[in-house]
């Protein structure tokens, strides 16, 4: 994953509202939630939501589709693996880290936690 869409995915995230929207669309998995929804579960004005959404969607967290009148929004989760992935991919020097475990890492001088 490239570096600038990383930076926009945590820019996205770095934020309450946005953070708490994205985290209750991975709860809710593929069938998502439309924005009326959302505002009630989050207790979010939904001019603001209707912000937060742009930019989640900008960012490429979130993916839209058309349900009738309504419009539903998920988490994209496939953009989510891919950020975690960034940040992880040189853990522990490359090696495997146990982090529930909370051990060394061989040949390294990084704890994985």
């Amino acid at each position: 994953m490239e570096t600038k869409k990383v930076l926009a995915a945590l820019a996205a995230l770095a934020q309450e509202s946005r953070l708490a929207v994205f985290r209750l669309l991975v709860q809710v998995g593929p069938a998502g939630m439309a924005a009326s929804k959302i505002a009630e579960e989050l207790g979010i004005p939904p001019s603001s939501l209707s912000f937060h959404l742009k930019e989640l969607s900008h960012a490429d967290l979130v993916a839209t589709r058309q349900d009738g009148r309504f419009v539903i929004y998920s988490a994209d989760i496939s953009t989510m693996n891919n950020v975690l992935g960034f940040l992880t991919e040189n853990c522990c020097g490359g090696m495997p880290c146990t982090p529930a475990q909370n051990l060394q890492c061989e040949g390294s001088e990084v704890a994985c936690k």
